[in-house]
């Protein structure tokens, strides 16, 4: 094969691969809560750094893709593209030591749904096409003008989450002042006809949240994800899902948002939409039986909950 066809099939292949690191960061983007909640689940940041975390992994998979597809400084490049795949197989081991080979991995966010094992088998391919295109394709030479590509690729790559997708702490310090008009949660049709599980009648007493959720509802999956990372770090928080859906609908559901640290029952039919209404997932603070705060997922704060739970 002639050396330009061997260069335009590597600039090809280069591209492939950066492309889909393209697609990769921008799919988590869309919702972008729950790779925010990766990283409080790992520990790193916590629920105030972890929207800044996150946003910065996705900029670095913009600045991969755009090296990759513009054949810059392709040796450092891939170094950087090598080590990044290498660091997200080591997570989902990690999470398959952990968890099990369950749920979507979240790799393309949810968008395209893969397990851990998936997502590993698909790394070590990249990573092997990496080794060749190191080994075989330099690139383009772009002489002086190479560090000002570099620079305005490197801006735009880390600028880009924050333009599409920008962080907003505006409702969290605000959100359970609210002057809401209080109202009495009747429980009394989940008590009698809930499935699954009981629900217990501790519920009418005391300060719970609780939450309405359907089962195939994807917002409802990604406060589920949030419920349980707040319980996990605060197991005194006493939470409950109220959930809708054919029961079959129970293991993929808990298999994604792994939940299972928070009680919960199954509820269909009326009863759930006089309760819950339409727009889900709905998300209630109660205290003795009376609604105090409606609360959306993305206003869901661990340090204003327990704010709430100290007051008299």
């Amino acid at each position: 094969m002639k050396p330009i066809l061997v260069k335009i099939a590597f600039f090809i292949l280069s591209s492939l691969m950066g492309l889909v690191f393209l697609f990769s960061g921008y799919t988590k983007l869309y919702p972008i809560e729950p790779f925010e909640f990766t990283f409080v689940d790992l520990g790193i940041g916590g629920w105030y750094m972890a929207p800044f975390i996150a946003r910065f992994m996705i900029g670095l998979e913009f600045l991969i893709g755009f090296l990759l597809i513009f054949g810059l400084f392709m040796r450092f490049s891939l170094k950087l593209t090598i080590g990044s795949l290498i660091f997200f197989s080591v997570y989902l081991i990690f999470i398959m030591i952990n968890n099990g080979n369950n749920g979507n991995c979240g790799c393309f966010g949810q968008a395209l749904v893969m397990t851990p094992l998936q997502a590993l088998i698909k790394n070590a391919i990249m990573l092997a096409v990496c080794f060749v295109i190191y080994k075989f394709y330099d690139g383009f030479n772009y002489g002086k003008a190479g560090k000002w590509i570099f620079g305005i690729l490197f801006i735009t790559a880390f600028a880009l989450p924050h333009i599409l997708n920008y962080v907003d702490f505006s409702y969290s310090q605000s959100y359970l002042t609210k002057q809401e008009d209080h109202f009495k949660l009747e429980l009394d049709s989940v008590y009698s006809s809930a499935k699954i599980h009981k629900a217990p009648r501790t519920l009418s007493t005391g300060k719970h949240v609780i939450a309405f959720m359907s089962m195939s509802c994807p917002h409802c999956r990604i406060a589920a994800k949030k419920m349980r990372l707040i319980k996990e770090q605060n197991p005194n928080i006493s939470m409950y899902l109220i959930l809708n859906g054919e029961y079959d609908m129970l293991k993929p559901f808990f298999e994604d948002t792994k939940a299972r640290n928070i009680d919960y029952c199954v509820l269909n039919g009326r009863n759930f939409i006089y309760l819950a209404g339409l727009n889900l997932p709905v998300i209630y603070l109660v205290n003795n039986s009376v609604v105090e705060a409606d609360v959306n997922y993305m206003e869901l704060d661990q340090t204003e909950i327990e704010k709430w739970l100290a007051k008299p």
